[in-house]
C-alpha cells in the first residue's frame, strides 16, 4: 500500500507571528483520517517570525526532533538545557515522564524555518533526556535520528529511523523495508518519484506491506524517510 498526503490537505494556521503546516492532526486542526502513521505522530512545518516563539510549555511520552531549514531556534529546558539549533544540525528531546522548554527565533531581522517530529516512544514514562548533533549536509541519505544513534545521528526511545535524503535530477535512492515495518517520506523541496507516485514539496508518501520504495529523483529533491514500527 503506497498512499499520498497531499500538501494541500495538511491542516494549517497562521498566528501571524506563526505559519505552521501539520501533516498530522494536531492543536486545532484534527482529521480522524490523520493521526499519524505508525509509531509517527506529528510532523509540523513551522515559520516562526524574528523574536517570536514558544514560551514555556509541557510534553510526556513523546520524542520530538527538530530539523532547522533555515534560520535558528534557541531551546531552553527544565533539565537545565540551553542551546540554538541551525540548519545543519539536528535536535532530540526525550519529554518522558515530563518536561517543559521554550523555543524561541533569536533573530532580529531572519524568520526561523523548521521541521518538528513527534514519535511516539517504545516505552512510557522514561527519563526526560536532551541532545543535539551536527549532520552532514551532502548529497546522499544521512541518518538523523536512531534507536542506538549510530552514524552521529541522535538517539531515540523507538525502533525508528529517520534519514534526510538529497538527491540530484536523476539521483536515486532505495528504501527497503522489513516485514511488518512501515514507511513515511516527507518531501522538503523538489520533486520525486516514488514507485510510480509524483510527490511535490509538502507531500507525504505513506507505505505499507511494501519490500521497498524507490526514489528517483525528478528535479532535485531534498525529503525526510521514516523507516517505522507499525
Amino acid at each position: 500500500m503506497i498512499q499520498i498526503r497531499a500538501a494541500a490537505g495538511r491542516g494549517h494556521a497562521d498566528h501571524g507571528w506563526l505559519k505552521s503546516w501539520h501533516s498530522f492532526s494536531f492543536a486545532d486542526y484534527y482529521d480522524p483520517a490523520e493521526m499519524g502513521w505508525g509509531a509517527l505522530r506529528v510532523i509540523n512545518e513551522d515559520i516562526v517570525a524574528p523574536g517570536r516563539g514558544f514560551p514555556l510549555h509541557g510534553h510526556r511520552d513523546m520524542e520530538i526532533v527538530t530539523v532547522m531549514l533555515a534560520g535558528a531556534l534557541q531551546h531552553r529546558d527544565s533539565m537545565g538545557h540551553g542551546a540554538v539549533v541551525r540548519p545543519g544540525e539536528v535536535q532530540r528531546m526525550s519529554a518522558g515522564s515530563g518536561v517543559r522548554h521554550s523555543e524561541f527565533n533569536p533573530s532580529p531581522e531572519e524568520a526561523a524555518h523548521l521541521l518538528q517530529i513527534w514519535l511516539r516512544p517504545a516505552a512510557a514514562g522514561g527519563a526526560p533526556g536532551y541532545e543535539q548533533a551536527a549532520i552532514a549536509e551532502r548529497p546522499g541519505a544521512v541518518l538523523l535520528a536512531s534507536p542506538d544513534g549510530r552514524d552521529g545521528s541522535v538517539r531515540i526511545g523507538q525502533q525508528a529511523t529517520l534519514w534526510r535524503v538529497r538527491l540530484a535530477a536523476g539521483g536515486d535512492f532505495d528504501a527497503p523495508l522489513a516485514p511488518g515495518r512501515l514507511g513515511y517520506a516527507h518531501l522538503i523541496a523538489g520533486g520525486v518519484r516514488a514507485n510510480g507516485r509524483t510527490l511535490a514539496a509538502g507531500d507525504g508518501l505513506k507505505v505499507g506491506d511494501e519490500a521497498a520504495v524507490r526514489f528517483v529523483a525528478e528535479a532535485p529533491a531534498d525529503f525526510l524517510w521514516f523507516d517505522l514500527p507499525a
